[in-house]
């Protein structure tokens, strides 16, 4: 038998004969095919007597037919999976060969610079010889900055304005005007997010990338303009008048205000002139600079709260792409006047990655997931929930970080401290829609919503490391009580979400919600088990959910901000409904490329116990030398009674300053000078208990397999143990109970179960195993527990975090203490990996 994937009307070749079908027999089966692609053979037998159209047809044949069927199908998706490829590769190869004439334009200026200088060096060496005072008061004046007389802002002024601002903008997106040097950590190609480059010697900070999206010119144009759509830090927005040109143009005055990234800084604003404009060759043009030292027309006079920055000539350069899409140009170009915030946190504002991190990329990644989304549904029931994500990260904690005072907030005194600061809120627009009305029945008296909020510096700890260690580990730092407190202040009921499952840990991961392409941020819904109450019952504990995003939690990333924010969320959550958000934003303050071990959270709770001695000794981490800092801001929000307004800031000044000792533990932890010093430190598996237990797995080990486990001679307990702790294959330890529960395991063991020595005890053994491989061990206790020993086939097993782990084999035997009684169950799983 042959198959042929050619012509739809070709059925099969069967005794070397083509069959060939009636149009109305591949109409039917065409039909059959949408509904079943794949149908089994009794399912082809009911379709030819259902079908009589098909009665004179055999099964083989209808099944050849749906081979060649699923055979053209395929070639059909990858000829179009080929064809896209081939139409982006081709801009992307005009687009490389666009930057690399402007390249070797660059490298034509600096060749005639360079010849010009060493010209200019030559003349001033002879010129140094005249010591005349002519001579020293003209070289002098030459550095004086020119004062530039007021710019005229009438119609035709800014018609000027707007012309002078496109050809700058322009030099700066394909010309040489300002020198690009290619972003750290930045590979263009046909799967990244565009050509990144970052500004090298130009006043203020700059970037600039290009790249091609799946979407016409007028469409970028117009999600590129509405700015607060994907730009999280931007606060407003608002268009003070609109002027149309005489060349179909428009140029508008813009007044814009950004959020601050923390507590310890004023937020930015600008007064801006937006010209967009269609180029002669058809390419749309959408640039800004900022106004300043105008005359005869309208100004912006200085907001409260507000420094006024300068946007210097930025904007939009898109042109209609071969075959659908658009390619784009985009330069961000600023001076956020960095003299107005503490010098330790000039970085932030003085430094063009920053810039490209949060603002430049950020534009194209939004325009990559609207094109994305435009030709994918949503992926559940939820969907991607754009506006719950910015209600989260913009409208919520962007808010509570910067509590301006014309939403409604004012500043608590504080308690003869000044670490936190406490702000309130009553204004209606605040609680509007925050389930303060009627839940389940019950009548909600919160009327005022308060906010805790602090900023500390951290030192040496990589901010997506710190982060992922936060939001794996909650009870590490979250307090049970406040929990409670939140979702009953805000009444939130029983939530019924699709996919959700009961569990045994404290938090868990039910639902993933959204994701941006590059997966550098996800949204999530996080159910903590037997922490909130129900109105009716104020005994019985409930499940508690929380709305979280997560971001910046790429290790290799370069400037990124790594975020945590959550909120309490119930079943009538709605798309845009209001919430309270809190939780951590974490940003990088030195430039250089962070490089850490994807592991190092993974023991990093054993780090944090148990008493005085809670340090690691050293560990194998591969870590930079050079200093990380990075800036911490804290704020978690409430919902209160009036009257409760002391009692609620006290706690809340108590939660916070408990969170921030929390964070310094696990920053000192992570810390890779505490990591790799010894001095005064003493590892927690140094204790007695430890290193007993280690001697008695050896020992039991040898006794019933007849072989060691360690190939190290030295018999010391505490060599056994660094040998144990370091050994390749996952070792770990569970108790003899009627559900056990691991009580150790070493470095490979937490790493294969993505967990802690802390939240190991959390884990049963049956959690880790799938329906047939708890079939399979439960038949093998017996024999360890007779013989000693048994020896368990390959198989699959799931880490704490829900990850499928493949094992080549695992041995399993008793361990025996000092009285030669069962002390616990030790397995040992041999070349093990994530699947």
């Amino acid at each position: 038998m042959a198959m042929s994937c050619k012509d739809g009307k070709t059925g099969s070749l069967d005794n070397g004969k083509y069959v060939r079908y009636t149009p109305e027999q591949v109409e039917a089966l065409e039909r059959l095919y949408h509904e079943c692609p794949k149908p089994s053979s009794i399912r082809r037998q009911q379709l030819i007597r259902e079908c009589p159209i098909l009665s004179n047809i055999e099964p083989k044949q209808i099944k050849v037919w749906f081979q060649n069927r699923r055979c053209r199908e395929k070639q059909r998706k990858e000829a179009s999976r080929l064809q896209a490829v081939n139409r982006k590769l081709t801009a992307m190869n005009k687009l490389l060969m666009e930057e690399n004439d402007r390249l070797q334009k660059q490298v034509s200026q600096l060749v005639y610079e360079n010849g010009y200088f060493r010209q200019h060096t030559q003349s001033t060496t002879l010129a140094t010889k005249d010591t005349s005072c002519e001579s020293v008061v003209t070289s002098g004046q030459h550095h004086l900055t020119p004062q530039h007389p007021p710019r005229d802002a009438s119609p035709a002024g800014l018609l000027s304005i707007a012309e002078e601002t496109l050809t700058e903008f322009l030099s700066k997106a394909t010309g040489t005007a300002v020198e690009w040097v290619q972003m750290p950590g930045m590979k263009p190609g046909p799967d990244s997010v565009g050509i990144v480059a970052i500004s090298h010697g130009c006043s203020g900070v700059a970037a600039r990338a290009c790249g091609l999206v799946g979407l016409e010119p007028t469409r970028v144009a117009e999600i590129l303009k509405d700015r607060p759509s994907w730009f999280r830090d931007c606060r407003a927005v608002e268009v003070l008048n609109v002027l149309p040109t005489a060349n179909g143009g428009t140029i508008e005055l813009l007044y814009m205000q950004l959020y601050a990234l923390t507590t310890l800084a004023p937020a930015r604003d600008f007064w801006l002139l937006r010209y967009t404009s269609v180029l002669e060759d058809g390419s749309l043009v959408v640039c800004e600079r900022s106004l300043k030292n105008i005359q005869n027309g309208p100004t912006m006079p200085p907001v409260q709260h507000f420094v006024r920055a300068e946007m210097l000539p930025s904007g939009y350069l898109i042109r209609p792409c071969e075959g659908g899409g658009s390619i784009i140009h985009i330069v961000d170009h600023m001076d956020l006047e960095p003299w107005s915030v503490p010098e330790v946190l000039r970085p932030l504002y003085e430094s063009s990655t920053v810039l490209a991190q949060k603002t430049t990329m950020a534009a194209l990644r939004q325009l990559r997931q609207m094109a994305q989304e435009v030709t994918q549904s949503s992926v559940n029931g939820w969907g991607r929930r754009p506006a719950a994500l910015r209600a989260l990260s913009q409208r919520g904690f962007n808010e509570a970080v910067n509590g301006f005072t014309d939403e409604g907030w004012t500043v608590m005194g504080n308690d003869g401290m000044d670490d936190v600061t406490v702000l309130v809120n009553s204004s209606p627009d605040k609680l509007m829609g925050l389930n303060l009305s009627f839940a389940n029945g019950f009548p909600a008296v919160s009327n005022a919503v308060l906010c805790a909020k602090a900023s500390m510096l951290l030192q040496n700890v990589p901010p997506a490391i710190l982060l992922r260690f936060l939001r794996e580990h909650r009870s590490e730092w979250a307090d049970n009580n406040i929990d409670v407190y939140s979702a009953a202040a805000i009444k939130v009921g029983p939530c019924s979400l699709p996919g959700s499952r009961v569990g045994t840990f404290g938090s868990q991961v039910i639902l993933p919600l959204a994701h941006t392409i590059e997966h550098e941020e996800f949204m999530e819904v996080i159910k903590l088990e037997g922490v909130g109450h129900s109105p009716e019952d104020a005994i019985m504990p409930r499940d508690m959910f929380l709305l979280q995003l997560c971001s910046g939690m790429d290790e290799n990333a370069v400037g990124t901000c790594a975020e945590l924010i959550f909120a309490p969320i119930d079943a009538s959550f709605a798309d845009d409904a209001p919430l309270l958000p809190s939780g951590f934003r974490i940003i990088p303050l030195d430039s250089g490329k962070e490089t850490s071990s994807p592991n190092r959270t993974l023991d990093l709770a054993s780090a944090l116990e148990i008493g005085p001695a809670g340090n690691r000794a050293t560990n194998n981490y591969s870590t930079n030398s050079t200093c990380m800092r990075s800036v911490m801001t804290i704020a978690f929000e409430f919902a209160f009674e009036s009257h409760m307004q002391e009692h609620v800031a006290t706690m809340a000044r108590q939660y916070v300053r408990s969170i921030i000792s929390s964070v310094q533990r696990v920053a000192l932890a992570l810390s890779p000078s505490n990591i790799s010093s010894q001095a005064g430190l003493r590892t927690p598996l140094g204790t007695p208990e430890a290193l007993t237990l280690a001697r008695w797995i050896c020992h039991s080990y040898r006794c019933y397999l007849g072989v060691d486990l360690l190939k190290s001679s030295s018999e010391g307990s505490e060599s056994i143990l660094k040998n144990l702790w370091h050994h390749t294959d996952a070792v770990m330890c569970c108790s003899l109970k009627a559900l056990p529960v691991f009580t150790f395991a070493n470095q490979a063991g937490l790493d294969m179960l993505e967990t802690t020595l802390v939240a190991l005890q959390d884990i049963t053994l049956e959690k880790i195993f799938d329906d047939h491989g708890r079939k399979a061990l439960f038949a093998e206790f017996p024999q360890i527990m007779q013989q000693g020993f048994a020896c368990l086939q390959g198989g699959i097993c799931l880490s704490s975090m829900g990850r499928p782990v493949s094992y080549e084999r695992a041995v399993a035997w008793k361990v025996l203490n000092e009285e030669e009684t069962a002390h616990c169950i030790c397995f040992m799983f041999i070349n093990w990996s994530f699947v």
